[in-house]
């Protein structure tokens, strides 16, 4: 995996839809299947005088993590007692884990779907705004060993498929926009389990099913199973491990640093669609992510309630939120029936990134499918993460307006 060096920025337009209950008629089908990091300056010696430098150590902090860890990131990955640090969250985990392709699944996140069940598993959660102005999360798991089932799972949009893109991951969806993503999704740009359902040319049969959900309609009820899923890869031939097209996903801090970025603004809650109701996708749910000094964890709520895992009961936590600002248009402006979203996901645009009680505004480039996002603060430095979860808010950029911190 080679790190990333900034080329030419393309600017490439992407989709979001989401399905409410109440919503018009909608051509997704969704039909069940059969079963720069900072660096030292040059030294000023001149060539009579040797100098000699040495950096100041670094602060230690009561948990006897040092300070400053946005200077000490990692930069070379080896395999340790049969251990790697993940390219997700920067953890060292087992290497077979770490080395395997994750997979990015759409999951459900309309208020009558919940509560879902698996996403605490998932090493980064993308969300983003979907028709009916409700937002719809793709998480990406590479520790699923132990789990039966994922889900509720939900359609495609074909910006959510060029964020998959630059992961390497498989990509698991139920259902599909299909005026706008099936051309690309039956393409061989990205590998993908898809249900066997009309507009999917070779679809999965073994890694969906549904589960008995009383009360709940039948577009929630639909889950990605493990096992199934395993089969549906291997008989598809997909490579299991990261292919040449995988960089990196974020660059993380060393261990025994914390990235304490002490001269920026504090920022303990956050708001990616403010704290009003608004149509720029996060004004239904009004997540908020608190942080908590004591753990240095985001805390999740939507809906005017903790963010819960069906599978643990537990509230979904965070090492670190950003805020990637996209171009964003309707898709069918003049067809008051439908309410599709392009966005761009490709190119540059505002970023603000929130880790260790922090805000760092800054800005984001991806220059083409393949390529990660890169996070850069104002002076123009790649930002580093702390290691751990991250959750990534896709915002329209004529709704940015209303994102928030405190």
């Amino acid at each position: 995996m080679k790190k990333k060096v900034l080329a030419a920025i393309i600017l490439a337009a992407a989709m979001l839809t989401g399905c409410g209950d109440d919503m018009p008629p909608s051509p997704i089908i969704t039909a069940p299947p059969p079963v720069s990091l900072n660096t030292s300056a040059p030294s000023s010696a001149t060539p009579d005088v040797a100098v000699e430098t040495q950096k100041p150590e670094e602060p230690t902090l009561d948990n006897g993590m040092k300070a400053n860890g946005e200077n000490h990131p990692i930069t070379e990955r080896k395999i340790v007692d049969g251990k790697m640090q993940s390219y997700l969250t920067g953890e060292w985990k087992d290497a077979s884990v770490v080395q395997r392709r994750n997979m990015a699944v759409m999951i459900n996140n309309i208020s009558q779907s919940l509560p879902q069940y698996g996403i605490s598993r998932a090493s980064i959660i993308y969300e983003a705004p979907v028709e009916g102005r409700i937002t719809r999360l793709m998480g990406f798991f590479e520790d699923y060993d132990d789990l039966d089932h994922i889900g509720s799972v939900r359609s495609a949009r074909d910006y959510y498929l060029y964020e998959a893109m630059a992961y390497d991951s498989i990509y698991c969806n139920w259902g599909l926009a299909r005026p706008w993503v099936e051309e690309l999704i039956n393409s061989d740009r990205i590998d993908n389990i898809s249900t066997p359902l009309e507009g999917i040319y070779n679809g999965a049969a073994n890694a969906y099913a549904r589960i008995t959900r009383p009360g709940y309609d039948s577009e929630h009820t639909g889950y990605l199973f493990i096992d199934g899923y395993n089969k549906d890869v291997k008989l598809k031939g997909y490579a299991t491990e990261y292919t040449d097209r995988f960089e990196q996903a974020f660059t993380f801090t060393e261990d025994g640093y914390l990235s304490t970025y002490d001269s920026y603004p504090n920022a303990t809650k956050i708001y990616p669609g403010g704290t009003q109701s608004n149509s720029g996708g996060y004004g239904i749910s009004n997540p908020c992510f608190a942080y908590n000094a004591d753990d240095r964890l985001y805390y999740r709520t939507q809906y005017g309630q903790k963010h819960i895992d069906e599978m643990n009961n537990e509230q979904l936590t965070v090492t670190n939120v950003v805020f990637k600002v996209c171009h964003g248009e309707e898709r069918l402006p003049n067809d008051n029936r439908y309410d599709y979203l392009a966005f761009g996901v490709h190119g540059t645009g505002e970023a603000y990134v929130f880790t260790n009680g922090k805000v760092i505004k800054g800005t984001w480039q991806r220059n083409s499918d393949y390529e990660p996002n890169l996070f850069y603060d104002a002076n123009g430095n790649e930002i580093v993460l702390n290691q751990g979860k991250t959750w990534i808010c896709c915002i329209w950029e004529e709704f940015s307006q209303y994102l928030s911190y405190e």
